[in-house]
Order: structure tokens, then sequence, then C-alpha cells
């Protein structure tokens, strides 16, 4: 946990200010907010919906079966690392086409979305740099040594989910809403 922590903070460090406040002044101005992602990343925007949902913003989650239609100056939030998952970069397109603003965290700034986003927000991969992907995992399955503490997309879901929250907590404030207002809108037949 230390280490991914050490991560997420280098990783909080890397953030652009101008990037941050984009990000923000995208959802303070959109009419809905609709977020999407894929897996893991797709949870990570579940999250963060439920949380603008609980400031008192219409949020909804892409592919629920109780999400409407999309209009002009609605916004799309997109979690993806890797910026180009094919059915992701699809639906922005399609938000696009519509007149929707899309916003994008991603560690890939060039990536398919990245190039539709309106808003972006790097969260830098800080993997190591490794020459030979092939033989360091033949090394590593040798030796039994598994060098990655986090895998796959770990490091990106929990920098998005962090930053994400963090957004919350900033749009709280400019919002002026304090955590008993969110204590009202929180679920109460489950």
């Amino acid at each position: 946990m230390r280490l991914m922590a050490s991560k997420i903070r280098s990783t909080a460090n890397h953030l652009r200010d101008e990037e941050i406040d984009a990000f923000i002044q995208e959802i303070l101005t959109a009419d809905r907010i609709y977020v999407m992602g894929a897996g893991r990343s797709g949870l990570v925007a579940k999250a963060f919906a439920m949380r603008l949902m609980h400031i008192g913003f219409t949020a909804f989650v892409v592919g629920e079966t109780i999400t409407p239609a999309m209009r002009q100056n609605d916004l799309l939030v997109i979690f993806s690392g890797s910026g180009r998952t094919k059915t992701i970069a699809d639906i922005a397109e399609t938000a696009e086409e519509i007149g929707g603003r899309i916003a994008l965290i991603t560690s890939n700034r060039e990536s398919r979305i990245g190039k539709l986003a309106d808003a972006m927000v790097i969260i830098e991969n800080q993997r190591d740099e490794i020459r030979d992907e092939t033989a360091e995992f033949e090394v590593r399955q040798m030796t039994g040594e598994h060098k990655s503490f986090a895998p796959l997309g770990t490091l990106f879901e929990t920098a998005s989910m962090v930053f994400a929250d963090a957004c919350i907590s900033q749009l709280m404030e400019v919002s002026m809403v304090d955590e008993n207002e969110l204590k009202n809108r929180h679920a109460n037949i489950e």
C-alpha cells in the first residue's frame, strides 16, 4: 500500500492545474453529465457519477437502461487509460456528432478519444521503462519474482479514483454544498 501511495503521490505531482481547471469548468457548465469507461475504469466512472448526483448534478452512466438520450451541451466524461478502447471511442464519436462535449481522463494524450476531447486530464503512467517486455517476463517466471505489485491498469484506475474524489471535494467547495446535502441525496432504500 505504501508503494502504491508513493506512485499515486508521484502521479498527483505531475497533474497539470490548467487541465484540472478545464475539467472542472466542463462539469460546472454542462447541462447534464454522462460518465463511462470499460472494465475497472467503468467502475471508477460509476463511483464518480454517484458522487456527482450526491452533490446535485444531473449525472448518468452510459449503458444503463435508464440513461436518457444525450443532447447538445451535455458532457461525456470518459475514464480510459489507453484512450483507444474501441467501444468507448465509438461512443465518444457519437457524442461529438450529437454536439456533446467530451472530457477524458487518460494516460494517452495522442489517443483516438484524446483527439476528440474538449478537456483532458493526463494521469501519467508511472511504470518504469522496460526495453524488452518478453525477456523481463521470462526472467520473472524463471526466478519466481513478480515485480508487478499492481497488475494491468491498476495504478491508472486507482489514481483516477483518487483524482475523481478530489474533484468531488473541489466541486463541493465551488458549489457550496456540504456533506449534509450529500447525505440527503444518498440512497435510503437499500
